[in-house]
C-alpha cells in the first residue's frame, strides 16, 4: 500500500513539473516584454506619425528632422536583442548587463557590416558561423538567455565569491557569445521564420477564418495574460516584413471600446459610468482596455458574446483583405497609419466597434436584478442583506493601499484586502463559482443572496501563468462557506517578485446601500469581513 501511494505521488508530480516548465516560459515571455512594451508602442506611434507626415508632404525623408526622428523611432526595434537580453536575464535572476552585452554582440558594427556586404559565413576555431541580420529579432536572444541563466547559476556555485564579479561575466561572455552566433542565432531565426511562414500560410489559405479566430480570441488572451506570448511572434514577423497577427486581433479592442461607450450611455449608476469612462479614453487612444475587460466584460458576461462576435467579424474582414501591421503598435485610433491597406483596416475595426456598441446598446449589457442558476435551481430576485466571510487568514489592508488602480480606486467594486499568512482561500459565502480565471489566481462567486464576490490573489500574479496556484473547484461548482477554493504558495510567489495582497470585493456594489469592511486589524478564515446592507 505504501509503494502504491508513492507511485501515485510520482504520477501526480509529473504533470505538475510539465506545467511548471510551461508556466515558467510563459512567465518569462510576459515578464521580459512588460518593461519595454510601453517604449515599443511609443516608438511605433512615432514611426506611424512620420509615415503620415511624409505621406501628406509635410516632411521629406531626406531632411535632417526626419533622420533624427526616424532614429528615435527605430532605435528600440533595431537594438531589441539588447533590451530583451537585459530584461530576460533579470527576469531569470541573472546579470541583466551581461544579458544586454550578449544581445549587443549580435549587432556590433563589424558583424553588421559583414552582413550588409553579403558575407554569409565567417570562421570561429575552424567552425563556420552563419551570419544574419539579428536586429529586431526575438527568439535567438530568448534561447541564449535561458542557457545563460543556467550557466550563471552554476558559476555562482563553483566560482570563489570574491572573484565572481569579473570572472563570471568573462566566462559567460566567452561561452555564450560564440554559442549564440554558432547555434542559438540560427535556431532562433529558423523558429521565427517557421512561425512567420505558418501564420502567413494560414492567412493565405483562409485569411477570413484566421482573422475570425484571432479577433474572437484576443480579448480572452489579454484577460488571461497570454497575449504576451503572441506579441513576440508579431515582432519577429516585423523583422522580415509586415505582420498580420496584430491586424487580425485589432478589431477586438475596438469592440471593447464600443461596449464601454454603450455601457457609459445606458447606465444610470455613477460608479459604472465612471468605470466605463475610465476605459474608453485609454482604450481608444492607446489601446489599453484593461478597465473595460476586467470591470465590464468579465463582470457583465453577456458582453462576452458581443465582443466575440464583433471581434470575429472585424478580424475576418482584416484577414480577408490581407491587412498587415508595418510598424509595431498597440491597436488604437492613433496607430491606424501603422496598418496597410489602411482603408480596409479602418473598415475592419470600424465594423467591430459599431457591432460592439450596437449589441450592448440594443440588447443591454446584463440585467443583474434577476438571475437563475441551474446548479441550485432557484430564482434570486434582487439582493438581500448579508455578511461576507473572510476567505483568508491574515492582516487587513485597505484597498487604497494596493498598487493596482482598478482596486485602489474601487473601480471593480468596494471591499477590503488581506495580506495572507496562509496559502489557502476558502469560500466566503454559500453560492456558485461563476468565474474562475484560467491562471487560477482569481475567481468570482455569486452568493445565494445575490452578492457577487471577486477574490483576486496577489498583485500582477496573472503574469505567473498559473504557477504556484492550485484551484480545488471548477467554474459552475456549488460551494459552501468555508470550502477550500484555491491553494497557493506564498513563499514562491513572493520569491518570484510578486505581492500576495488579496482584494476581496463585491463587484455588484451598486446594488447595495452600504458595503462596510471589518474594523479588525486582522482576520481568520470565515470571520466576518464585509457587511452588505440593502
Amino acid at each position: 500500500m505504501s509503494d502504491q501511494h508513492h507511485e501515485n505521488n510520482e504520477q501526480k508530480d509529473l504533470p505538475d513539473k510539465e506545467e511548471s516548465a510551461l508556466a515558467k516560459v510563459l512567465g518569462v515571455l510576459s515578464g521580459s516584454f512588460a518593461p519595454i512594451i510601453g517604449v515599443l508602442a511609443g516608438a511605433g506611434l512615432l514611426k506611424a506619425l512620420l509615415a503620415v507626415l511624409t505621406m501628406v508632404g509635410w516632411l521629406s525623408t531626406e531632411s535632417g528632422t526626419y533622420i533624427v526622428l526616424s532614429a528615435a523611432g527605430d532605435a528600440v526595434f533595431h537594438f531589441l536583442p539588447v533590451f530583451l537580453g537585459i530584461s530576460i536575464a533579470i527576469k531569470l535572476g541573472a546579470n541583466g548587463y551581461v544579458g544586454g552585452v550578449i544581445g549587443a554582440s549580435l549587432l556590433t558594427p563589424e558583424i553588421v557590416h559583414l552582413v550588409e556586404d553579403g558575407t554569409r559565413t565567417i570562421d570561429f576555431l575552424g567552425m563556420p558561423v552563419l551570419l544574419a541580420d539579428y536586429s529586431s529579432t526575438v527568439f535567438p536572444i530568448f534561447i541564449a538567455m535561458f542557457v545563460y541563466a543556467a550557466l550563471d547559476k552554476f558559476l555562482k556555485k563553483v566560482i570563489y565569491r570574491d572573484i565572481q564579479m569579473f570572472i563570471n561575466p568573462m566566462i559567460s561572455l566567452l561561452i555564450l557569445v560564440p554559442l549564440t552566433m554558432l547555434v542559438f542565432g540560427p535556431i532562433g531565426t529558423i523558429i521565427g521564420e517557421t512561425l512567420g511562414s505558418l501564420i502567413s500560410f494560414l492567412s493565405d489559405t483562409s485569411g477570413i477564418l484566421a482573422g475570425a479566430v484571432m479577433g474572437s480570441a484576443w480579448t480572452f488572451l489579454t484577460i488571461a495574460g497570454l497575449h504576451w506570448t503572441v506579441i513576440p511572434i508579431a515582432i519577429a514577423n516585423l523583422a522580415t516584413g509586415p505582420d498580420p497577427i496584430i491586424a487580425m486581433a485589432a478589431p477586438a479592442p475596438f469592440a471593447q471600446v464600443g461596449i464601454g461607450i454603450a455601457v457609459f450611455m445606458k447606465t444610470r449608476d455613477k460608479d459604472l459610468k465612471a468605470l466605463a469612462a475610465s476605459g474608453i479614453v485609454p482604450g481608444g487612444l492607446a489601446g489599453t482596455t484593461e478597465a473595460i475587460n476586467y470591470g465590464i466584460i468579465l463582470r457583465y458576461r453577456r458582453t462576452m458574446i458581443y465582443v466575440i462576435i464583433a471581434g470575429a467579424i472585424g478580424g475576418a474582414i482584416n484577414g480577408g483583405f490581407g491587412v498587415q501591421m508595418i510598424e509595431f503598435v498597440l491597436p488604437s485610433l492613433l496607430s491606424i497609419p501603422a496598418f496597410s491597406p489602411i482603408g480596409q483596416y479602418v473598415i475592419g475595426i470600424g465594423v467591430a466597434f459599431v457591432l460592439g456598441f450596437l449589441f450592448t446598446y440594443v440588447f443591454g449589457y446584463e440585467g443583474k436584478t434577476k438571475k437563475v442558476d441551474d446548479n441550485y435551481n432557484h430564482l434570486i430576485v434582487g439582493v438581500k442583506p448579508e455578511t461576507i466571510g473572510s476567505p483568508l487568514h491574515g492582516k487587513v489592508v485597505p484597498l487604497s493601499e494596493i498598487n493596482d488602480p482598478l482596486f485602489a480606486t474601487e473601480t471593480v467594486g468596494k471591499g477590503i484586502a488581506i495580506e495572507p499568512e496562509k496559502g489557502e482561500a476558502v469560500s466566503p459565502v454559500n453560492g456558485v463559482v461563476t468565474t474562475l480565471f484560467p491562471t487560477g489566481h482569481a475567481l468570482g462567486i455569486t452568493s445565494d443572496d445575490g452578492a457577487e464576490v471577486l477574490i483576486f490573489i496577489g498583485v500582477d500574479t496573472i503574469k505567473l501563468g498559473g504557477k504556484y496556484f492550485t484551484p480545488h473547484i471548477n467554474q459552475g461548482d456549488r460551494v459552501k462557506k468555508g470550502d477550500l477554493l484555491i491553494e497557493f504558495d506564498i513563499t514562491k510567489i513572493q520569491e518570484a517578485g510578486y505581492r500576495t495582497t488579496t482584494p476581496v470585493v463585491v463587484t455588484n456594489t451598486e446594488e447595495y446601500l452600504v458595503v462596510k469592511g471589518t474594523e479588525s486589524p486582522s482576520v481568520k478564515q470565515n470571520d466576518d469581513l464585509l457587511k452588505l446592507t440593502v
